[in-house]
C-alpha cells in the first residue's frame, strides 16, 4: 500500500549522486523521511531551528531603535497629555537616535486610544502616554478592550499634577466659599465640563462634599472644553494647572487647587484643604507605556531615554510652567510606573 499524503508531505526529498561504471552519473530522486533521520543528527537540526527566532530577536534587541517610534496619545490634540508627551518625546529623540512620531487617539475617555496600543505589536515601536484615567480608572467604569493591569509594560513614570477648579470670568463669585454658596441657591444651574473619567469623579466628589448639584458635560478633549469655558459657554471645569495662563490673562477664574499646599506659579489661589475640603486633594499623572510583551532590553532603552528627557533643563522649565511635578530621578522606574 502506498504512503498517505501526510506521509509524503513530510518526506524530505534528497538527490544521491550514484555512480555507474563506463556511465555518466545520473541523480535518482529518493525521498526521506524525518523519521529515519539518525536521532542525534535530528535533534540536533531541530535544536538549531527553535534557536532562529531567539537568535533573530537578540540581534533586533541589540540594534534597536532602527525606525521611528510611534507614541499614541489617547486624548484630542492639545490637551495636557498631547503637550506632555510632545515635550517629552522631542528630547527621547536625540537619546535614541530616532523620531517619535505623535500620534493623537481620543474618545471615550482615552480609553480607544489606549487599547489601540494595548493591541500594536510589542516590538517597541509603539508606545503610549498613560494616566490614572486610561490606565486605573476607566477599568472601574467601562468594559474595556484591554486589561487595565495585564495588557501594558510599563516603561516609566513622568509627571504629576493637581487639578484646579475653573470657572468662566462671569461667574458671579469673588472665592470658592461665595462659589459654594451660590452653587447652593441655583440647584442644577451650574454645567461642569467633564473631559475624563477622573475629572467626572472629582467633580462628583465635590458636589457630594459641598453638598451642591450641578450638571455634567462631557468633553472628548481638554481643548474644546476650555475653549467653551473661557466662551461662557459652560460655568466650570476641573483641569490640569497648564491653563493657568488664561486666568492671568483674565478670559477664566480659578477657585482652587487639590494640591496639599499652594502651587508656585500661583500662589494667590488656595487649596480646597485651606477651605475646609481635605477630600478633594487629588493628583493626575502621566507615565510612558509599551505593549504588554515587549523586550525588557528596550524598555530599558526607552527608560534611559526618558530619564534623560526628564533630568534635560529646558524640558523641567517647560513642565515646570505647565505647573507639572517630575516625578523624582528614584521612582523613574517601570518597577514604580506599577505603584503611582
Amino acid at each position: 500500500m502506498g504512503k498517505s499524503s501526510e506521509s509524503r508531505k513530510s518526506a524530505v526529498e534528497t538527490r544521491l549522486i550514484v555512480p555507474r561504471k563506463g556511465r555518466m552519473q545520473r541523480r535518482i530522486p529518493r525521498r526521506l523521511n524525518a523519521s529515519n533521520l539518525p536521532r542525534r543528527r535530528f535533534l540536533h537540526l531541530a535544536a538549531g531551528a527553535a534557536t532562529l527566532p531567539v537568535v533573530s530577536r537578540d540581534a533586533n534587541a541589540q540594534t534597536y531603535p532602527t525606525r521611528p517610534i510611534t507614541m499614541i496619545v489617547p486624548y484630542a490634540a492639545g490637551g495636557l497629555s498631547s503637550v506632555i508627551g510632545q515635550i517629552v518625546a522631542e528630547r527621547m529623540r536625540t537619546s535614541l537616535g530616532r523620531p517619535i512620531i505623535i500620534e493623537n487617539v481620543g474618545g471615550a475617555d482615552g480609553s480607544i486610544g489606549a487599547g489601540r496600543a494595548a493591541r500594536a505589536r510589542s516590538d517597541g515601536y509603539t508606545i503610549s502616554i498613560g494616566s490614572i484615567g486610561t490606565n486605573v480608572l476607566n477599568g472601574a467604569f467601562y468594559s474595556l478592550s484591554y486589561d487595565v493591569l495585564n495588557d501594558f509594560a510599563p516603561v516609566s513614570p513622568l509627571t504629576r499634577s493637581p487639578i484646579v477648579l475653573f470657572a468662566r470670568k462671569s461667574m458671579p463669585a469673588n472665592d470658592l466659599r461665595e462659589l459654594i454658596a451660590w452653587l447652593k441657591s441655583n440647584p442644577n444651574q451650574a454645567s461642569v465640563a467633564a473631559a475624563d473619567v477622573g475629572l467626572r469623579l472629582l467633580a462628583t466628589l465635590f458636589g457630594s462634599a459641598t453638598d451642591t448639584q450641578s450638571i455634567l458635560v462631557p468633553y472628548r478633549g481638554f481643548a474644546p472644553a476650555y475653549q467653551d469655558l473661557a466662551a461662557g459657554q459652560i460655568d466650570l471645569l476641573f483641569g490640569a494647572p497648564d491653563q493657568l495662563a488664561l486666568v492671568r490673562a483674565g478670559s477664566l477664574r480659578a477657585y482652587a487647587v487639590s494640591s496639599e499646599t499652594r502651587l508656585a506659579v500661583a500662589p494667590d489661589i488656595p487649596t480646597f484643604s485651606e477651605v475646609g475640603l481635605p477630600a478633594l486633594s487629588f493628583f493626575n499623572w502621566n507615565g510612558l507605556f509599551a505593549p504588554k510583551g515587549t523586550l525588557r532590553s528596550s524598555i530599558d532603552k526607552l527608560n534611559a531615554a526618558a530619564i534623560e528627557a526628564l533630568t534635560d533643563q529646558i524640558v523641567q522649565s517647560r513642565l515646570a510652567d505647565l505647573g507639572l511635578e517630575i516625578f523624582p530621578r528614584e521612582q523613574q522606574t517601570p518597577e514604580v510606573s506599577t505603584t503611582v
